[in-house]
């Protein structure tokens, strides 16, 4: 039986809450709570693969420490915006 999109949507917003590190909780969360209604389904599909990955390598490529891989390169971005916008004063 195939996911709902309503179900599919929960269970990666509670997946990204409920990472691992707090740091990557910190990040992914409101960003999923907040982007994930409106995805479009190819995004949606990138971002739970993204999902899959290890904080370990997230953590990086969300600072910008390293390189993300080129297929997830546009959605890291995306993700680390939102995170620097939620943080600045003011955001």
């Amino acid at each position: 039986m195939s996911e709902t999109p309503e179900a599919q949507r929960k269970r990666m917003t509670m997946r990204s809450w409920r990472r691992g590190t707090k740091e990557m909780d910190l990040i992914l969360g409101p960003f999923a709570e907040a982007r994930l209604p409106g995805m479009a389904e190819g995004v949606l599909t990138l971002f739970d693969a993204l999902l899959a990955e290890n904080d370990q390598d997230l953590y990086p490529w969300m600072t910008g420490a390293v390189e993300p891989p080129e297929r997830f390169a546009a959605l890291v971005s995306e993700i680390a915006a939102f995170a620097r916008a939620r943080h600045q004063p003011g955001g």
